[in-house]
């Protein structure tokens, strides 16, 4: 799988990219993440890659010829499954998704900045608008970061118990159980018995009954009604 990221401040994913899972991930080839300054692809003497709003209003906007002329050069490489635009007002970013993007050969990534960008990039070029939550950052760049970490950690290979990655909050709709580790007995705080006996069965039977417990205190949303 490849990744390209297209983003005006590129630096700001040096370190989230370059570590544990991720940078393991591109070590053994599994993922090639590619980050692309977007400044090398404006014509303007100063590098700029924003511009005053038509109509006047606060705040600047993403030109669109940098963008374009980025991503038409990636593909003029290679064919992109998706291009997709970080947005607040994009798709709520879920699990699911994440699980279908796996499955992708190459995407490319947009960060959005400033106030937005051109809507003829939105209108013309972009495939899908991801958002992953009812806030505004900055820029595009920490969202970015978050949707490679939760699709290359999907990725055969790149987690070593790859039964691990299934069995993760809101995978099935449903929160991760209570997990619990040495030592059994903490300043009187003790594990529950069912996870020392050893009956398989029974343990996976009392998560599966836990788990569920907890989406209904927590997220009962996630039920989708199946469940009173």
């Amino acid at each position: 799988m490849r990744i390209d990221i297209i983003t005006g401040l590129p630096d700001l994913l040096q370190s989230p990219l370059n570590q544990s899972i991720i940078q393991r991930a591109q070590e053994r080839e599994l993922v090639e993440i590619v980050v692309h300054n977007l400044r090398d692809y404006s014509s303007d003497k100063h590098k700029s890659i924003d511009d005053y709003a038509f109509g006047g209003g606060a705040g600047m906007v993403m030109s669109i010829e940098p963008i374009d002329r980025a991503i038409q050069k990636l593909k003029s490489e290679r064919d992109y499954d998706e291009i997709i635009y970080t947005s607040p007002d994009g798709q709520p970013y879920e699990q699911k998704e994440a699980n279908r993007m796996a499955t992708l050969g190459n995407i490319i990534i947009l960060c959005g900045h400033y106030k937005g960008i051109d809507q003829r990039v939105r209108d013309h070029l972009i495939t899908r608008e991801i958002s992953i939550g009812d806030y505004v950052l900055t820029g595009g760049e920490l969202a970015a970061a978050v949707i490679v970490d939760s699709i290359v950690r999907l990725l055969p290979g790149v987690i070593n118990d790859e039964t691990s990655a299934l069995t993760d909050s809101f995978q099935d709709n449903m929160l991760a159980p209570p997990m619990y580790t040495r030592p059994a007995n903490y300043k009187g705080w003790k594990v529950p018995d069912i996870l020392l006996s050893g009956n398989f069965p029974e343990i996976e039977k009392w998560r599966e009954e836990k788990a569920l417990e907890r989406t209904k205190k927590l997220r009962p949303d996630l039920l989708d009604g199946d469940e009173e």
